[in-house]
């Protein structure tokens, strides 16, 4: 997934963790292979150069994904799409080429004839999907996520109570430390070019996920153009969303709607995340500098 992988374990010594770190390993490279947009042979390519109308045998864990990608997708009223594949590759942020290309761009603002639940059917009990328009799917917003899940069941298949697993920047807790404390983990300053903390966050049986607009984007002059994509504008992410984090039982769940909540911006956004309850926190870029607004168990 082009990252690093770590897991904290505070655990007995009856813990084989020599076999467990291969499990964990084991466990995030087969999302890896399912998930990838970069390889070649992965689950979701295959079902990306699929002939529109045929159905595609998919493994269990991909259709796990792809399905909470739609329900999402539904409930954040389009602001999560995992049909933005073109645009990713369009404007230099995929795997297909790492600086925007005008016509590409051009070409993947052509509206599709259905939104994302109607361009592509599951069929979970039989394992498969299918696409009813030519789109091309990407789960970079949702698959981390899951990846974080799946360590945490491998943790608990181990026996492990206590652990902390982290890829990039989606992270959950399994229980609390040891000791009883929860685990304490850093929100990022968004800021390009250096890491900083902004603040801390503790974590007791939880997921958090932040999504934002620091790391990877594009500067065209006084703009800051976000590597994530605005299904609705058919264009990078161009708000004074900073950053946004959520906290989730799920991993899959905080990762993706970090994802729609930056892509529906400061006023839409908020109104969603209290609209479904979410304990989310928005950093906003104003003119007297960095603004937090928080709900629930981000609140102040």
């Amino acid at each position: 997934m082009g990252t690093r992988w770590s897991v904290r374990v505070d655990a007995e010594n009856t813990v084989d963790l020599a076999a467990l770190r291969l499990d964990l390993a084991r466990a995030v490279e087969q999302v890896d292979a399912q998930m990838s947009p970069w390889k070649p042979d992965s689950d979701l390519l295959r079902l990306n150069r699929a002939p529109v109308g045929d159905w595609v045998d998919l493994p269990m864990q991909t259709m796990e994904v792809l399905a909470c990608a739609l329900e999402v997708h539904r409930l954040s009223a389009g602001a999560f799409d995992p049909c933005v594949g073109p645009l990713v590759d369009a404007w230099g942020f995929g795997a297909v080429r790492e600086t925007p290309d005008p016509e590409a761009i051009r070409m993947a603002r052509q509206p599709t004839p259905h939104h994302a639940n109607g361009c592509l059917e599951l069929d979970s009990r039989a394992g498969r999907a299918r696409k009813h328009d030519p789109v091309q799917l990407d789960l970079c917003g949702i698959a981390k996520g899951y990846a974080v899940d799946r360590m945490v069941s491998v943790l608990q298949q181990h026996g492990v109570r206590h652990a902390l697993a982290s890829l990039d920047g989606e992270l959950r807790a399994l229980g609390p430390q040891a000791s009883g404390a929860p685990w304490a983990v850093a929100l990022e300053r968004p800021e390009a070019g250096r890491r900083a903390a902004h603040g801390v966050i503790e974590l007791d049986d939880v997921a958090v996920a932040t999504s934002g607009d620091y790391r990877r984007f594009l500067q065209v002059g006084d703009t800051r153009l976000a590597h994530t994509m605005d299904p609705r504008r058919r264009a990078p992410v161009n708000n004074a969303v900073a950053s946004v984090t959520v906290l989730a039982s799920s991993c899959m769940q905080a990762d993706a709607w970090a994802t729609a909540l930056l892509v529906a911006g400061p006023d839409d956004g908020l109104a969603m995340a209290q609209r479904m309850g979410l304990d989310v926190l928005f950093l906003l870029r104003r003119a007297e500098g960095l603004i937090e607004v928080g709900l629930g168990r981000l609140g102040h």
